[in-house]
């Protein structure tokens, strides 16, 4: 059976369609219209399809519209299109593109079902359908839960194919030749004589046929750029300085603010003096927003002076305020009636902990920041019944629909200019920043007002990844994991998050128990039930959301369990496995990491498991006792995500996940007093320091099967590692992090 037919089954439509002197090119999937985004501004009588290939005279521009917040998504995008339309990504033009519910995503949402990504059943085939159709209805364009390689996958190659395939049809009506006679190079059709046709210079006849939709996709053998190490699009500008991010977005008549709020999340202020701040030099305005006050000046800096200068009278906080207490209440909801899901319930748990000697052990984690290098920033520039905003963002539609709640001007008339960012983690899911900014635009019409927060301002308004709790246990026989019982109780990403974005949530919050349910793992009696605790501090998505700190939960236990029985980690999870290509990830890692070879004294080596986001990942800690403190001497990692698309950027990201994993492990949380973080900085919450980042060696498994994303997998299994590596070499078994409270590191 061919790629196209398998795609034409799922009523891909495919256009092209006249714009001002040139085409775009475009594919979507069907059953009901959709607003085609290239419309706004067009000329008189032009008109476009959902583009994701658009050419005019000004040469040839790709549409990538997940956001890029350092993890390569336009690249990736952009490679995926050229590899079918032959550009060279050098010679083209990329861009995000606007808000559009085109642009959906249909893939993010099956995260949020109880459906275990091994398993292939009539049920969970309807389920991940389901979310496709939900990610249409819903229009929700959104980069996360590493969707975007297997959400765009067909999408953006088909529009290359259409593309490619439409230009040669009019190479074709041109020359007189036959369709065989042509080829495709560098942005031209290639004549048999070897004259080239550039792109551009038939675009407008383009234009005026029908599109080819019978086109065949490129087998993956025959593959130009997909699969073989890859130039980033940004990886000259990122390694010179000469990136654009968002916080370097200017124009003229600009004017910078900045925030201060109660620094108590929620939070009101009673009342304010800005006497001495409004005297300052280059102060514009001190002005009420929700929450606090903004101060507007002639530049960042002078805002920055000015906004702590200003006397505020902040309200009290009206969340559980303490972390103890915060703790105590996470502990309180270990009960039936906060029970929130039991998606794992294998054989029977009650018999099998009835007698004999059951293991049991209590673990911690904390809220974490997330943190992001580039500040959270912003461009409004507000007029005539019309918002502009400039920003790195992962949510422009709900960004677009919260301003024009806040501001009763229509969405059509809120314009969101995506812009690269520098980091998110999960930050830029949320759109907190650009709310106060735009209350600054309405107090200042006409004028652009730039607002950059602080880091302590970012900090202390943070949604953090939430605390947790889970209480495990187990019993072993006959040297065998027999029973693993494994609670979970955390406040709820999913009420928390989606409340602001306006979103209805229904059913169990699957992240209190993602990357623990649904492992694949054979244990005669097993069992995860996960508890929703009542809310207290806002909470969002933290890279890898449930399974960042559920890896650590689950796998920390079942290292316990392993020493109990006296057998070998890796052996007693492949005993255990029943899914091939996790099997396959636990032995390269093992192969890799020589593992059972001694490694001599003071030293210890350590093994973790996760399955998140559809990708198995296995990784193996080395660790050496040293005058200093612990040092962590090599990682290894292995992962299976059907085929590595980049592998220079699939290393990177598996790397840039250990060390994100390792450094929140040892070092971060955030603490609260009277509702207020006490971290409020780098210096007060550092990661993984250049010296004690370990040589970490990555191998990608291509075994085929579906399509995966690796941007958040490889954080999970981190934390466990290391923390079942410090057990081997010390013998001391840690049960909350971070780990720096139990132990010192080099």
């Amino acid at each position: 059976m061919s790629r196209l037919r398998i795609i034409t089954r799922r009523s891909f439509i495919v256009g092209s369609a006249a714009i001002a002197g040139g085409v775009a090119f475009g594919t979507y999937l069907y059953k009901r219209d959709l607003k085609n985004p290239l419309l706004d501004g067009l000329a008189p009588g032009a008109a476009a399809i959902t583009p994701y290939v658009k050419i005019d005279a000004s040469g040839v521009t790709l549409i990538t519209p997940r956001a890029d917040v350092g993890q390569g998504a336009y690249s990736i995008q952009a490679h995926m299109i050229a590899e079918e339309l032959d550009v060279d990504l050098d010679a083209v033009q990329i861009t995000p593109g606007p808000p559009s519910p085109v642009y959906y995503n249909g893939v993010v949402g099956v995260e949020a079902m109880p459906i275990a990504a091994t398993s292939e059943t009539l049920l969970a085939r309807t389920g991940r359908g389901a979310s496709d159709v939900a990610g249409k209805l819903l229009g929700l364009q959104l980069t996360g839960g590493s969707s975007t390689v297997p959400d765009m996958y067909d999408r953006l190659r088909m529009a290359g194919a259409v593309a490619r395939e439409t230009l040669l049809a009019a190479a074709v009506a041109q020359t007189g030749l036959e369709r065989s006679q042509l080829k495709t190079e560098a942005g031209a059709v290639v004549l048999p004589d070897g004259m080239r046709l550039a792109y551009q210079d038939l675009a407008a006849a383009a234009a005026e046929i029908d599109p080819v939709t019978e086109v065949v996709l490129r087998d993956p053998s025959d593959w130009r750029h997909l699969g073989k190490a890859q130039m980033r699009t940004d990886i000259v500008p990122k390694s010179t300085g000469t990136q654009t991010y968002g916080i370097d977005m200017a124009m003229e008549g600009m004017l910078h603010a900045t925030t201060r709020t109660n620094p108590a999340q929620g939070g009101k202020i009673m009342g304010f003096d800005a006497g001495h701040a409004e005297k300052m030099r280059g102060v514009k305005a001190v002005l009420p927003i929700t929450g606090g006050v903004a101060v507007v000046a002639d530049n960042t800096w002078r805002a920055f002076q000015a906004a702590q200068a200003v006397e505020c009278d902040w309200g009290p906080s009206p969340y559980t305020g303490d972390t103890a207490e915060q703790f105590r209440a996470v502990a309180a909801s270990f009960t039936e009636d906060r029970q929130d899901s039991r998606f794992r319930d294998d054989g029977d748990m009650s018999a099998a902990l009835s007698d004999g000697d059951v293991l049991e052990a209590e673990y911690r984690i904390p809220y974490l920041a997330h943190a992001p290098l580039e500040p959270m920033s912003v461009v409004v520039k507000l007029e005539k019944g019309r918002v502009d905003i400039w920003t790195g963002t992962q949510i422009p539609r709900f960004m677009q629909a919260n301003v024009a709640a806040l501001t009763g001007i229509d969405a059509e008339n809120v314009h969101i200019h995506v812009l690269m960012s520098g980091g998110s983690f999960g930050r830029r899911l949320e759109d907190d920043y650009t709310l106060r900014a735009v209350e600054v635009a309405q107090q200042m019409p006409g004028t652009p007002i730039k607002m950059v927060w602080s880091r302590e301002e970012d900090f202390t308004h943070d949604f953090p990844r939430p605390l947790a709790m889970a209480r495990a246990r187990g019993k072993v026989t006959d040297g065998q994991i027999a029973a693993y019982d494994l609670a979970i109780a955390a406040p709820s990403t999913a009420e928390s998050q989606m409340a602001r974005l306006n979103q209805p949530v229904f059913g169990p919050d699957i992240a209190i128990v993602a990357g623990a349910w649904d492992q694949p793992f054979a244990i005669p009696d097993y069992r995860v039930t996960g508890h929703r605790v009542p809310a207290m501090v806002p909470v969002s998505s933290w890279r890898s959301v449930g399974a960042s700190g559920n890896g650590f939960l689950h796998e920390s236990f079942m290292d316990e369990m392993c020493h109990a029985a006296g057998v070998d980690p890796l052996e007693e999870r492949l005993r255990l496995c029943t899914h091939a290509p996790s099997r396959g990830v636990l032995e390269a890692v093992g192969e890799m990491a020589d593992w059972g070879a001694d490694l001599g004294p003071g030293r210890g080596r350590g093994l973790a498991f996760c399955l998140s986001f559809g990708v198995p990942v296995a990784e193996v800690v080395e660790v050496s006792q040293t005058d200093a403190g612990l040092k962590i001497d090599r990682v290894f990692v292995a992962a299976e995500v059907g085929h590595v698309l980049d592998p220079v950027n699939f290393e990177a990201q598996l790397s840039g996940a250990v060390i994100w994993g390792l450094g929140h492990a040892m070092n971060c949380e955030l603490t609260y007093r009277d509702g207020v973080p006490q971290q409020d900085n780098y210096h007060l919450y550092e990661g993984l320091r250049l010296y004690q980042t370990p040589k970490i060696k990555v191998r990608g498994l291509e075994n085929g099967g579906k399509l995966r994303g690796i941007g958040e997998p490889g954080v999970p299994p981190a934390a466990p590692a290391l923390a079942n590596a410090i057990f081997a070499a010390t013998g001391q078994r840690i049960r909350e992090l971070p780990l720096s409270k139990s132990v010192d590191f080099a």
